[in-house]
C-alpha cells in the first residue's frame, strides 16, 4: 500500500469514499484520454483562449504568442525546434502540441532565438510564447516545463505528470512546471499536474517559483496525488517572488504546499482542496495571503504557518470549512484555526468575479484541468465557454496616453545620479549603470528587442517626472513602453517613443521602464528622475 493510499485508509469513513470516487473518477479520465484515438470532449483546435485574470494580468498583461505564427508540435524535439527557428527570442509563436511528450522524443536544439536542453521542455531566455495542448490532448510524460529568465509565457490545457527528481528519468529537479531566475507574467491555465506519490517516491512541487518570479496566474487546474503542491520562494530569504494568483484549481491528495508562499503577496480564491494531509496554504517569512471564496474539505491545517519561527499573514473571507481539523500552536507551528481570523489586509490591483463558496467543489470539478473544454465559471456557479483572446492589457487599466514631449530637461534634481540600477538581460557591452550616470556616449541595451531598465533607491522617493533619451544613432528605436512602479506592479504610464513623461507624484523606491516593442535595438542612454 502506497503512502497515499495509507493517507486516505486512515480517514474516515465519509473521506474514504469521497476521495476514492475522485481518484477513481480522475484514473478512468487519464486511461480514457491514453487510449489510441479516444475522442475527448470539447478540445480547442487553436491558439490559446480566454482571458487571463489576475496577477498574469497586471504589469502589461500575458498574451503569450498572440500575433505570431502557429505551428503544431509532436514531440518535444518539435518543440524545441519551433523556438530555435523563430527570428530572434522574442518573435511571438503559438506551439500547438498533441501527443505524449517524452524522453526519448525531447531532444536539445540549437539556435539563436533559444537556449534549450535534452529531457525537458526549456524555455530559457525567451519571450512571448504559448503552449496549448489540442486535438487528442498533449501529455508531458515524465518530463517537465522549465522556464527560466523568461517573460510573456502561456501553458495552457495540457497535463504533466511523473516528474522525477531522483530515480529514472529524471527532469526539471522534480517539477512539473518550475520557473525561477527573472521571470515575469505568466499564464498557466487548465493543466492537469499529477505525481504518484511524495519525496520519498522521488517526486517534488508540481507548481514551483523561485529567484523573482512575478506576475503569474494559475487557473482552472487540478493538482494532485503529490507530497508538494508547490512552493513561492525556495528558502526564508529568496523572497523576491510574488504577485500570483491562484484561482478555480483542484488541490486533491496532497500532504502540503497548496502554496508555500515565503515573502511577496498571493491572491487565492475559488479553489476546491480536498485531503490536504498535513498542512495547506503555508504563508511565512512575511509572506501575504488573500484567502476568499474556498472551499476546504477533509483536511488538516489548511491554513496558517507552519515548519517555522518566521511568521506569514493572510486576510480571509467567504471560505468554507468543512471537516477542516487543526493542530495545536507550537514555536514552529501558527494553524489560522479554528476560529479564522484575518491578520493583515491585502488589496490587488485587478478586477475579478468571486464565485460562492458554495458552489466552489462543482464548478471546479466541471471546469479544472486540460481536456475540459477550456471551459470557465461566468462568476454564478455555472461553467461556460470562453469568449475571448487573452488581453493584452491589465485588467485594471492605467492611466491612458501620456504626453510625451521632446526630451527638454525638466528643473530639479535629476534623482537617477547616485541612485541603483538593474533591469533585465542586457546586452554586451552595455550596462546598467550607463543610464545613471549623467553621460550620453554610454548606454544600457536589452539582450533582445524589449526588456527593463530600473532606477532604485535605498528609501522611499517622491517621483513625478521621467525623462529617456535614446543613444546617439539609436533615435526612434524605442516603440511602445510601460513605466511601473516595481514595488506595487501598478503601471504609473503607457506609450511610445522616447521622451519625457509625466504623470501623478508616487513615493516609491523602484520605479522600472519596460520596452514592450521596439522598431531596432533599443539603446538606453539616461533615465532620469525627477520629483517635479
Amino acid at each position: 500500500m502506497s503512502k497515499f493510499e495509507r493517507a486516505v485508509a486512515a480517514r474516515g469513513p465519509r473521506t474514504r469514499r469521497a476521495v476514492v470516487a475522485r481518484l477513481a473518477a480522475a484514473l478512468a479520465a487519464v486511461t480514457a484520454a491514453a487510449a489510441v484515438g479516444a475522442a475527448l470532449p470539447g478540445l480547442q483546435a487553436s491558439a490559446a483562449t480566454g482571458t487571463v485574470t489576475g496577477y498574469a494580468a497586471a504589469n502589461g498583461g500575458t498574451t503569450g504568442g498572440a500575433g505570431g505564427q502557429t505551428v503544431r508540435a509532436t514531440t518535444g524535439t518539435a518543440i524545441h525546434q519551433a523556438l530555435c527557428n523563430r527570428a530572434s527570442s522574442s518573435t511571438p509563436i503559438t506551439i500547438q502540441v498533441e501527443g505524449t511528450i517524452n524522453h526519448g522524443n525531447t531532444a536539445k536544439v540549437s539556435g539563436g532565438s533559444c537556449n534549450t536542453a535534452a529531457g525537458v521542455i526549456e524555455l530559457k531566455q525567451i519571450s512571448n510564447v504559448t503552449i496549448v495542448g489540442v486535438g487528442g490532448g498533449a501529455v508531458f510524460d515524465q518530463l517537465g516545463i522549465h522556464i527560466r529568465e523568461a517573460s510573456n509565457i502561456i501553458i495552457q490545457n495540457v497535463t504533466v505528470r511523473n516528474v522525477k527528481k531522483s530515480g529514472s528519468p529524471t527532469s526539471n529537479g522534480g517539477d512539473a512546471i518550475g520557473m525561477e531566475s527573472d521571470v515575469r507574467n505568466v499564464w498557466v491555465d487548465h493543466v492537469t499536474l499529477e505525481a504518484s506519490g511524495g519525496e520519498s517516491e522521488g517526486f517534488d512541487g508540481l507548481f514551483d517559483m523561485k529567484d523573482n518570479v512575478q506576475y503569474v496566474t494559475l487557473s482552472y487546474s487540478t493538482l494532485r496525488n503529490s507530497g508538494r503542491g508547490g512552493l513561492i520562494g525556495s528558502s526564508e530569504s529568496d523572497r523576491s517572488n510574488g504577485y500570483v494568483t491562484f484561482h478555480h484549481n483542484l488541490y486533491e491528495n496532497i500532504d502540503s504546499r497548496t502554496p508555500l508562499l515565503r515573502g511577496g503577496i498571493a491572491h487565492i480564491y475559488n479553489n476546491h482542496y480536498v485531503s490536504l494531509h498535513e498542512s495547506g496554504i503555508n504563508s511565512r517569512a512575511g509572506g501575504r495571503a488573500k484567502v476568499e471564496n474556498n472551499y476546504f474539505e477533509d483536511s488538516k491545517d489548511v491554513l496558517g504557518t507552519f515548519y517555522t519561527s518566521e511568521a506569514g499573514y493572510w486576510q480571509v473571507a467567504g471560505n468554507i470549512f468543512d471537516n477542516v481539523t487543526w493542530s495545536s500552536p507550537g514555536s514552529e507551528n501558527n494553524p489560522a484555526g479554528p476560529n479564522v481570523q484575518s491578520n493583515t489586509s491585502v488589496s490587488v490591483p485587478y478586477s475579478y468575479g468571486l464565485d460562492p463558496a458554495s458552489c466552489v467543489p462543482d464548478v471546479v470539478r466541471r471546469t479544472a484541468g486540460a481536456n475540459k473544454g477550456l471551459q470557465v465559471s461566468n462568476g454564478s456557479c455555472t461553467p461556460q465557454s470562453p469568449t475571448a483572446s487573452p488581453t493584452s492589457s491589465p485588467t485594471s487599466s492605467p492611466t491612458s496616453n501620456p504626453t510625451t514631449t521632446p526630451t527638454t530637461s525638466p528643473g530639479g534634481t535629476n534623482l537617477s545620479i547616485g541612485a541603483g540600477s538593474d533591469g533585465s538581460s542586457k546586452a554586451s557591452g552595455t550596462s546598467y549603470g550607463n543610464v545613471r550616470d549623467g553621460d550620453l556616449s554610454t548606454y544600457w541595451s536589452p539582450s533582445g528587442s524589449t526588456g527593463d531598465i530600473s532606477i532604485k533607491w535605498g528609501s522611499a522617493t517622491t517621483v513625478s517626472r521621467v525623462v529617456i533619451r535614446e543613444a546617439a544613432g539609436s533615435s526612434g528605436a524605442i516603440g511602445s513602453w510601460q513605466l511601473l512602479n516595481a514595488g506595487t506592479g501598478a503601471v504609473l504610464k503607457s506609450g511610445s517613443g522616447a521622451g519625457t513623461i509625466t504623470f501623478t507624484a508616487t513615493s516609491l523606491t523602484k520605479i522600472t521602464f519596460r520596452i514592450t516593442g521596439a522598431s531596432g535595438t533599443p539603446k538606453v542612454a539616461e533615465f532620469e528622475t525627477y520629483a517635479s
